[in-house]
Order: structure tokens, then sequence, then C-alpha cells
């Protein structure tokens, strides 16, 4: 499974949003997983290749302060979400904050997942990618 793909979306309602089809047909079932991103975007993940990976996150030392961060940035916020029959979700309140989600959205694909921008985000990276 390859996430790709650039597609604008908006609100459909209060903290709602439509999963692009060529993004749900790569996932198995009607559950992912989302969590806070790097760069203030969201991460989505197939489930059970997030529950793969989670194994992985665990194999680093309790003893090194980076290792414990990063569990604590990752698992805190992480929520297993539903997709509804339309194709819908509901993005939890702190996730929203996180990423400072409005009005529009940019969902890209990642390759192994497929990220969550507030769009204007979204294009000063691009134009900085760019430069």
């Amino acid at each position: 499974m390859v996430f790709f793909g650039e597609y604008q979306i908006n609100f459909s309602g209060s903290g709602r949003l439509l999963l692009p089809k060529k993004v749900r047909e790569l996932l198995k079932g009607n559950t992912f997983i989302l969590t806070k991103g790097f760069g203030n975007c969201l991460s989505g993940y197939d489930k059970d290749d997030w529950e793969k990976r989670a194994s992985e996150l665990l194999n680093p030392s309790l003893l090194q302060p980076t290792d414990m961060d990063n569990r604590r940035y990752v698992f805190s916020s992480l929520v297993y979400l539903e997709i509804d029959e339309q194709g819908r979700f509901v993005v939890p309140k702190n996730l929203l904050e996180y990423g400072q989600l409005s009005d529009k959205v940019v969902i890209i694909g990642v390759g192994d997942h497929f990220e969550i921008w507030e769009a204007s985000k979204w294009e000063s990276y691009v134009k900085k990618v760019k430069s």
C-alpha cells in the first residue's frame, strides 16, 4: 500500500472531513489511526500497518529521554477513527487545535501514511521546499 496524491478538502461539519476515495481504498476496513505529525500536520495510518509500527516504537530503551519523548508525543494524541458510509470522519478537538485546522485542509499521500495539513500551512511548506 502506498499513499499518494494531494487532495483539497473542506470541512462538512464541526470537525468532519471526507477522506478521499483513493486514500480510503488503501485502508483495510473502515478504521484508521490518526495522531500528531511533525510540522503541525496530522498523520494517518492503516490500522494493521500502525499496529506493526507501534511494536517497533516500543523497542527503544526506556532509559533514553528522546525515546520516551517520542513515545509521549505520538501515543498521547493517537486515536482510532471510524469512517462512515459516506467516507467521513470527525477529527477530535485536540488534533484540530494541534493542526490549526479550520475551513480547508489538504490531505497528502506520503507513501507509508497520509497527512492532513491546514491549507495555507501546506502552501507555505511547498514554497519553502521549492526554494
